[in-house]
């Protein structure tokens, strides 16, 4: 039992407690119906207690084109240099989350960053993955792991087929390291000639041939997506903490910039406390083709004021 689902069937104990101390004993028929629900209602409470940590996140990665064969089997080398290169990227982007990435090196946190294989995808064919987690999470929070997934999902499906502001949008916040580990595994396809497919939940996104994986590989070369830092001064407008979002007014130009925050700055909330300061902000921009710039903010800038 989910937790509206729990929280529906208490709603529906309360309702029907108040309803029967509202019917006189004497009404032995409407009461007797309303009480037998009631003692209904309480035993599903009883025997489906609520869930109150989240499940493993799963998701589906199947291939098709050359070096599969229909439904039987997939050739073992792609198949495990595919698979390897599409979970690096994921555990990478994972990684990135929790903190800004060394330009080379190996990944950080690796161990608590991983995907199991549960089992073989049909229909084409390729892996039932579902991430490795020792620790138990609440209902409301997700692992760095599951939004990593979500990110790479996102990031391929907008390479395919949407604009360069769509593109933008799902690459901006994303560590260099991460979009060359990602072409790194579109690469591999290519030279395979093959496809891939990702399922997530009720989502799914799948490359339609060969030629829209080249397409994306090259969307996401360094000659198309530029990432450029830049120095400017001006105020912060507002910052949503939870969101992770802020807006800032540029001096000068008077121009209203929106963007997100890095995973540099671990303390947003401090942004509100200093609201129409004029500071200077260290921010990466994000831009595909010819979309619009998106910004990113590296670190938590320097007040000349600064108050608690």
């Amino acid at each position: 039992m989910n937790r509206q689902e729990f929280q529906q069937l208490h709603a529906e104990r309360a309702a029907l407690e108040r309803m029967i101390a509202d019917i006189p004993e004497e009404d032995a028929i409407d009461r007797g119906g309303l009480s037998a629900r009631l003692e209904e209602v309480g035993a599903e409470i009883a025997d489906h207690p609520v869930e109150t940590s989240r499940l493993p996140l799963k998701t589906r990665l199947t291939f098709r084109g050359r070096p599969v064969i229909g439904s039987h089997g997939i050739f073992a080398e792609f198949g495990m240099t595919a698979t390897k290169a599409f979970t690096d990227a994921v555990s990478m982007s994972a990684a990135s989350l929790d903190g800004p990435l060394a330009a080379t090196g190996p990944i950080p946190n690796r161990a608590k960053n991983q995907f199991l294989i549960t089992s073989t995808a049909t229909g084409s064919f390729g892996f039932e993955l579902e991430e490795h987690r020792e620790d138990v999470l609440p209902l409301e929070e997700e692992s760095s792991l599951a939004q990593a997934l979500v990110l790479t999902r996102d990031l391929l499906q907008s390479a395919a087929s949407g604009t360069d502001d769509e593109l933008t949008d799902a690459a901006t916040g994303q560590d260099p390291r991460v979009v060359t580990a990602i072409r790194a595994f579109l690469k591999i396809l290519i030279d395979s000639e093959a496809v891939c497919a990702v399922s997530l939940g009720e989502k799914a996104f799948g490359f339609s041939d060969v030629g829209a994986v080249r397409r994306s590989w090259a969307r996401l070369d360094r000659d198309n997506l530029h990432e450029v830092p830049r120095t400017l001064s001006g105020q912060f407008e507002g910052a949503l903490p939870q969101r992770r979002t802020f807006e800032f007014k540029v001096a000068g130009t008077g121009e209203i910039i929106g963007g997100k925050f890095g995973p540099g700055v671990t303390d947003p909330a401090a942004i509100n406390r200093h609201l129409y300061e004029t500071t200077t902000v260290q921010l990466m921009e994000t831009r595909v083709g010819q979309g619009h710039p998106r910004f990113v903010l590296t670190g938590l800038p320097m007040w000349t004021a600064p108050r608690d």
